[in-house]
């Protein structure tokens, strides 16, 4: 085992502090990564502070993760010293099962290992995340970052943008679609940039007016609020997809009701409560309401290969470590446009 520098939670009542962690030695089908940059994630604040339970401690955070491969074991194929790598939420599956064999390893009937606040498939290595200066993983669940994107505006692709890319692919986003983004967060700016890189007319659905600029500067063709109650009757039916990224409570039915005949509207935020559907938001016009969760490694690479064809990545405010307990207080206050990064350089200083 190797012993590397981290920050991470002690205790869920706890501040992130420095730490130190051990990583495993690389097998023959490993990468070692030297981390570059992390992504900082809002559920890395839900599991640091163990609101959704179960949380593992000592807890490294950190699923956005772009790295340079510094070493490479005696199997490994697709991966050679000085490669740009990217992981994401998962960092291995039973490779077996029904969802593994079609691509979908983030819902491995055994459970993948996720990539922290989880342990290896043995059940029993802890796993730890990318607010760290190493990690090693197998080269099956390590993703290529395209040449030419920003490392540091890549890092959250590994999460908001496949969480975002899935649900436009899963439910056939085109040229010329009408879509609706909920939300101008860190998820929602996503869904904004690359369901217009898709062809596609998207309307933004914000409680602020301030990100009107925004939403138009990074591709909206429309901008509408939601606190003004004229919206919903004014595009009642007119979305063929919703994306829906918010994770405060809201009711689904209004939306639903501007989706047209057959439209589809996909949930990848998590609010906190249950929210009641009515039958008729669905039946009248065969409306439908989906979920979405990650994607699977193949479906990551072919995102992170959109892009570096298109030039996309997040938009972001780069900090140090040493800043990261800050950051939670700002993600909490939606004080940021649109994803936090951490430089992990600051973690060897």
């Amino acid at each position: 085992m190797q012993k590397i520098q981290a920050w991470g939670a002690p205790a869920a009542s706890k501040p992130l502090a420095p730490m130190t962690i051990e990583r495993r030695e690389p097998g023959a089908r490993d990468i070692v990564l030297d981390i570059l940059f992390c992504g900082v994630c809002h559920s890395d604040i839900h599991q640091a502070r163990d609101e959704w339970s179960g949380g593992l401690f000592p807890m490294v955070p950190g699923h956005e993760i772009v790295g340079k491969v510094t070493r490479t074991g005696g199997g490994v194929t697709t991966f050679k010293v000085g490669d740009l790598a990217g992981v994401g939420c998962f960092v291995d599956s039973c490779g077996k099962c029904g969802p593994c064999s079609r691509g979908l390893e983030q819902f491995c009937e055994k459970g993948p290992a996720l990539t922290y606040n989880g342990t290896e498939m043995d059940r029993k290595t802890r796993t730890y995340g990318g607010y760290s200066t190493q990690l090693v993983v197998d080269e099956r669940y390590a993703l290529h970052i395209p040449a030419g994107l920003d490392p540091a505006g890549a890092a959250p692709l590994l999460c908001a943008g496949i969480t975002t890319w899935s649900p436009l692919q899963q439910f056939n986003c085109k040229k010329g679609d009408q879509v609706g983004v909920v939300g101008l967060g860190g998820l929602g700016h996503m869904a904004l940039k690359l369901a217009a890189s898709m062809g596609a007319e998207v309307t933004v659905l914000s409680t602020s007016r301030s990100k009107e600029a925004d939403a138009r500067k990074l591709g909206a063709s429309g901008f509408e609020s939601t606190r003004d109650g004229g919206t919903f009757e004014k595009l009642r039916g007119r979305f063929d997809l919703i994306i829906d990224t918010i994770s405060a409570p809201h009711d689904y039915n209004k939306y639903l009701k501007m989706l047209a005949v057959q439209g589809t509207m996909v949930l990848v935020g998590i609010p906190t409560e249950p929210a009641p559907v009515h039958a008729f938001s669905l039946i009248g016009g065969n409306r439908r309401l989906a979920g979405s969760m990650i994607g699977g490694i193949a479906e990551t690479q072919q995102m992170l290969d959109h892009c570096g064809k298109h030039g996309i990545v997040s938009d972001i405010e780069l900090i140090p470590i040493q800043k990261i307990n800050e950051s939670y207080g700002r993600v909490l206050n939606s004080d940021v446009r649109y994803r936090f990064v951490i430089d992990v350089a600051s973690l060897r200083r």
